[in-house]
């Protein structure tokens, strides 16, 4: 079973910018978009995206990410 993150990564086009999908989506809980961005930067450190913009906020100890634009290299 494919993860939200890599759904949106293969139905995204090679050099399109893509923001990560918040309300109406399986991410509007904000750990769960956080556990997506992750991903994706993951993919980023893979080589395979370009992170281009990102918005994180402090909870407490935690560092969430709000925010997340993205584009594809592969």
């Amino acid at each position: 079973m494919s993860s939200i993150a890599m759904t949106v990564f293969l139905d995204s086009s090679p050099g399109e910018l893509v923001d990560l999908p918040h309300a109406g989506s399986g991410l509007e809980h904000p750990l769960v978009f956080d556990s997506a961005a992750r991903e994706i930067r993951q993919l980023a450190a893979d080589g395979r995206v370009e992170v281009v913009e990102q918005r994180v906020k402090t909870v407490g100890n935690d560092t969430l990410i709000e925010e997340l634009r993205f584009r594809r290299l592969s």
